[in-house]
């Protein structure tokens, strides 16, 4: 297995049919892997957007959607330009920085969703970290971590069940107690995410070479 291979995120989805082809077809159009990228912030930031503005039942609807927009764009940026073969001398700050941005966008705008701003601040903060301390330990020349319990996905699938769930509660009784689940949920998983990543790193560095 390749260094790449190593750093590389395990999706599920890119071994699927569907997928293999839509990143075919992007890959022969004029569409790059940065692009792609970048519009993974564009969905964040309208999801955040609905949060923050729109927190009724079709606007936490959008919101969900807005966030598999999102991950849809992460599952294809990377398959456009590892197996689309257009990779460019960016494509690692093109990888990391959108997801960063996109994280922060959505976490705090949750915390203020539920009028709990420093909960979205603490749990965005967290969420930088774990991405920090993954990449910390492949400047080490140790293979990046990507356990959780609250890696990217995992964040992005409790906020997106909180946004169906949140949609269903306000239009039932007005209340927000999914997204406010959520929002705790997120911000302790990736607070112990830190110290699962950091724990697995530690370990390796005193075991050494193998």
């Amino acid at each position: 297995m390749s260094d790449a291979d190593f750093n590389r995120r395990p999706i599920k989805a890119r071994s699927r049919a569907w997928a293999q082809k839509t990143a075919a077809l992007l890959a022969r159009s004029h569409v790059s892997a940065n692009q792609i990228s970048v519009a993974s912030v564009l969905f964040a930031g309208i999801g955040a957007a609905l949060l923050l503005w729109y927190p009724v039942t079709a606007g936490l609807l959008g919101c969900a959607i807005a966030i598999q927009g999102r991950l849809i764009c992460n599952l294809f940026d990377g398959m456009v330009a590892v197996e689309g073969g257009k990779k460019s001398s960016l494509g690692q700050l093109y990888n990391e920085f959108p997801d960063r941005i996109a994280d922060s966008m959505l976490i705090v705008s949750l915390g203020y969703a539920i009028e709990r701003p420093w909960i979205g601040w603490l749990g965005a903060l967290a969420a930088a970290l774990t991405a920090y301390v993954r990449v910390f330990g492949g400047s080490l020349g140790l293979p990046q971590d990507f356990r959780g319990p609250m890696a990217k996905q995992h964040r992005m699938a409790i906020l997106t069940a909180a946004c169906v769930l949140g949609a269903i509660e306000r239009a039932s009784n007005g209340t927000r107690f999914a997204l406010i689940a959520a929002s705790w949920i997120i911000m302790i998983g990736a607070l112990v995410t830190c110290v699962t990543r950091t724990r697995a790193i530690a370990t390796q560095l005193r075991q050494g070479p193998s």
